[in-house]
């Protein structure tokens, strides 16, 4: 397709989106344009703080993206809208900055937004994108509220255009691995019965932010965006009515995995946090969660853990079946199943010849050992579980961990793909997660009804 066939390059994006929404997934080439400048798309970044950035720096390495970057919105333009400006000038894209998002949407010629502003500002920001028919980029969490979330569903199924949640490891190739080949594909793993997940950060990435006086945004300024002070600003993720907490900014992402594993919502939940350490923060800095799923095959027990204090063991997923471990994590280097001993080796032969997994190294023979003296009868005697053999997943990721999903939304924008994580699926997590914090002020165990994910 091309302009000099009679069809403009805003008609060409509303009309591939349109079709992308009924399309398979198929493989593509991530970034490759249809049919030159006709499916460049003009894009506006809505927030330009540290996950702006972060979604910046990955857009910058799609290949051949025909991304056109046309402005920045942020109402910290001493810094975070002056240096993303810069740096995209520096880009050769002929940008614009902006305080008010209100005066970007009237004023730039625009196809798609990315959303990256505090959660509490998520839902208004999307919607009036949205409104104004442009396809959105929302990072996690959907919304700080319910409500915000449910009306951000309303709004995309309203004017027809796209939504993506930024829940990115819906598009890593990894995950997506996992979940296709080795718990539907091969159901190596078995009945799974058992997920156990943690997001564990270090004190020293957890202290407050704080600002050179200089860089200062005005008080009034800070006041109509919704903040009480710089140091709230910087650091609005503690406080409530502006994030969730670490059970959204961290267990978001992990507990979104748990309900695609599993292809269930939970039935109950039961939490326990407190503001243990940081005791000048709002939200608490740790909380443990009890999820009960009932799959089709039974029900499943799924904890999760974030702390503030300590890094140990960073962030990962079990997924434990009767036959086998799938241990994933978005870090590379994180990804193995591992074997039940009861289990024979020549019943995994199969996934390596079929290349799904690699074969475990070869074990040195042990001693036979000496036999134990005979026990007291009143004692127990139970020998200790073997090591389960680690076979290592055969896929890779090299890129960015959010360039994938930011892949798949502009290709959807060209009608190439469906969405991996459209609002229906963001609010459903959303729905989970929220429903953590109400378990822990009620400190006891809640029930989720089939209606409450549904809009």
């Amino acid at each position: 397709m091309s302009e000099s066939k009679g069809l403009s390059r805003r008609e060409f994006l509303h009309t591939t989106a349109a079709a992308g929404a009924s399309l398979a997934i198929t493989p593509v080439v991530f970034g490759q344009s249809a049919g030159g400048k006709v499916d460049d798309i003009n894009v506006a970044i809505l927030g330009a703080g540290a996950q702006g950035q972060t979604l910046l720096d990955a857009m910058l390495k799609i290949p051949n993206s025909g991304i056109r970057f046309k402005a920045v919105c942020d109402i910290w333009t001493k810094y975070n809208q002056k240096r993303m400006v810069r740096l995209l000038k520096r880009q050769k894209h002929e940008v614009n900055g902006y305080e008010d998002y209100r005066k970007m949407l009237d004023k730039e010629d625009l196809d798609a937004v990315i959303v990256a502003t505090p959660d509490f500002w998520h839902s208004e920001h999307a919607i009036a994108c949205l409104e104004k028919g442009l396809h959105v980029y929302c990072e996690k969490e959907m919304s700080n509220t319910l409500d915000g979330a449910r009306k951000m569903v309303e709004a995309a199924r309203t004017s027809g255009k796209l939504l993506q949640i930024g829940h990115q490891r819906r598009s890593n190739p990894r995950y997506k691995y996992c979940y296709d080949k080795v718990i539907k594909e091969t159901g190596m793993i078995g009945q799974i019965t058992t997920v156990n997940g943690q997001w564990n950060r270090s004190k020293q990435a957890c202290i407050d932010l704080e600002t050179n006086p200089r860089y200062n945004i005005d008080e009034t300024k800070l006041k109509e965006f919704g903040f009480e002070s710089m140091k709230q600003f910087r650091n609005w993720r503690w406080y409530k009515g502006k994030g969730g907490g670490p059970i959204v900014d961290l267990g978001s992402h992990q507990i979104d995995i748990y309900s695609w594993f599993l292809d269930a919502h939970p039935r109950s939940v039961m939490a326990s946090g407190g503001v243990d350490y940081w005791t000048d923060h709002e939200w608490y800095d740790n909380v443990i969660a009890i999820y009960e799923f009932e799959t089709k095959n039974g029900i499943v027990r799924a904890s999760y853990r974030t702390g503030t204090t300590n890094s140990n063991g960073g962030y990962f997923e079990h997924f434990m079946g009767d036959q086998g471990t799938l241990e994933i994590s978005e870090a590379e280097g994180r990804g193995s199943v591992y074997r039940e001993g009861w289990v024979e080796s020549k019943e995994w032969e199969k996934y390596v010849k079929a290349d799904i997994v690699s074969a475990p190294p070869e074990e040195e023979p042990k001693p036979k050992p000496e036999p134990e003296p005979e026990q007291n009868d009143t004692v127990l005697n139970v020998e200790p579980s073997p090591t389960p053999p680690k076979y290592d997943l055969k896929v890779t990721m090299d890129v960015p961990y959010h360039q994938p999903h930011l892949e798949n939304f502009f290709n959807a924008v060209r009608g190439k793909e469906k969405l991996n994580c459209p609002a229906e699926i963001g609010y459903e997590t959303a729905v989970m997660v929220l429903k953590v914090n109400d378990a822990v002020a009620a400190k006891k165990q809640l029930d989720f009804k089939p209606e409450d994910f549904k809009i």
